[in-house]
């Protein structure tokens, strides 16, 4: 670790893992009710179950950005960061801010909009840490060098920092509500997300396989003039059913349908950056979890969202279990497993060892691939047979529901899989005993633990 207010990114990456495992327990939790529906139906009912689930999910996720940055910033901008006190009191508020939404959706207080059921007064705290956060981070590129790392990486927070303002409006008119709506989930994660993804995973493969940086900065550009490009437009694949025009409905295919180029340059980028790569770097589970994002995130985002994302298609298909498959393959391979990639190249640094516990690491990532693998092929048959079952003979929606409990079973075992696989990866990333230390070669070297 080159400088010292890097530090303050061990913060966000425990709390975000505390909320992962907070977020993985509610979706297998939810995926029980799916086989046994009466399952806490009076205590804790199944909408505030996925409730817990998906925020969650969204929070760790942006806690793990934020500590990305944090991390990252010093050492491309090559000065400390602006104000360490600004990161912890933004952390404070983001954490306090996760607890009352907890609370209140436990007692039933919640905004009904789904992802967005937070209460007001959470929605303005969150704006005021993005606010901190992109104060701080901006000063300290500012002041320091420029990268092409750090200028995608603050485009992409400042952009999604400035979408949350949507989750502010919400109109009378449906058609409406649901299309500012679609600002804030659509634009964030097929749009905003990428750019960070794109910056995030630029730098773990310059770290990681000592490829030129010219090189690097080369591939990054043109994944994120893709990423922009069909992903703005391509929130039209949302909008097909929801009262707006018609032209949405070919507007949307067409550019949903590039939108699997920036997910395939991505994959691309990892796989060439490594076969050009010159460093045998120590962290090999880093580079598991880096070359696993890329490519997870090329089948759920890409392949898996254009299996339903042309309009004559997605008539059929919108709603079922399809578009669930669609979505956990996509934001694991996206985004979870890329927040786990710069969690294992960086927490080693953070506190000062050499990487550790790399085959625990790496056996929780096949575990946690595997199990969300075997989920999104399940769910996908499910949603197959709903589909033909449910909008072609038109069967009605719980007869449809009772013939998918096999499905449904099965879903759940792959979950535990899943659950398993992010206790172990938490246990191996935290939990440190000297007999468990890697090193790659026949000394423990100062450079092993700087990871350089």
């Amino acid at each position: 670790m080159k400088y010292q207010s890097q530090k303050v990114a061990q913060a966000y990456f425990i709390c975000a893992m505390a909320l992962f495992a907070i977020q993985v327990l509610g979706g297998l939790l939810a995926g029980w009710v799916y086989v046994s529906p009466n399952f806490l139906s009076e205590l804790l009912p199944l909408n505030i179950i996925r409730m817990l689930h998906t925020n969650a999910l969204i929070v760790w996720l942006l806690l793990g950005f934020f500590g990305a940055a944090y991390f990252l910033i010093p050492e491309e901008s090559e000065r400390e960061i602006y104000s360490v006190k600004l990161a912890y009191l933004q952390l404070a508020i983001l954490m306090i801010g996760t607890l009352g939404a907890v609370g209140s959706y436990l007692v039933g207080i919640h905004g009904g909009r789904e992802f967005l059921e937070q209460p007001l007064w959470v929605k303005f705290g969150i704006l005021v840490a993005a606010l901190i956060f992109l104060f701080n981070v901006s000063m300290t590129v500012l002041a320091g060098k420029k990268t092409a790392i750090t200028n995608v990486l603050l485009m992409g927070l400042w952009l999604l920092s400035l979408l949350w303002i949507f989750a502010f409006i919400n109109p009378e008119n449906l058609s409406l509500d649901k299309m500012y709506w679609w600002f804030v989930v659509h634009l964030w994660v097929e749009a905003t997300w990428e750019l960070v993804m794109a910056a995030i995973l630029a730098f773990l493969l310059l770290k990681l396989t000592g490829v030129d940086r010219e090189v690097v900065e080369k591939w990054l550009y043109v994944i994120v003039a893709t990423a922009l490009f069909s992903g703005i437009l391509g929130t039209g694949h949302h909008f097909y059913w929801i009262g707006l025009p018609g032209y949405w409905q070919w507007v949307g295919s067409i550019f949903s349908t590039f939108e699997v180029i920036p997910f395939f340059l991505m994959m691309s980028f990892a796989f060439v950056m490594v076969w050009k790569g010159r460093k045998n770097h120590p962290n090999k589970a880093a580079l598991l979890w880096s070359l696993g994002s890329s490519t997870v995130a090329f089948f759920g985002a890409g392949v898996w969202g254009f299996l339903h994302t042309l309009h004559g298609v997605n008539f059929y298909s919108h709603g079922t279990q399809i578009t669930a498959a669609h979505g956990h393959l996509s934001f694991y391979g996206a985004y979870v497993a890329l927040n786990l990639a710069i969690f294992t190249y960086a927490m080693p640094m953070l506190r000062g060892r050499a990487p550790y516990n790399q085959v625990l690491n790496m056996a929780s990532f096949w575990l946690m691939t595997g199990g969300m693998a075997f989920m999104t092929f399940v769910l996908t048959f499910a949603g197959t047979i709903q589909t033909h079952m449910q909008r072609v003979i038109g069967d009605y929606y719980m007869d449809v529901q009772d013939s998918l409990s096999i499905f449904y079973l099965m879903r759940f075992g792959a979950g535990a899989a899943v659950v398993i696989g992010a206790l172990l990866f938490i246990y191996a990333l935290l939990v440190v005993r000297k007999d468990e230390v890697i090193a790659p070669g026949p000394s423990h070297k100062a450079s092993t633990v700087a990871g350089e």
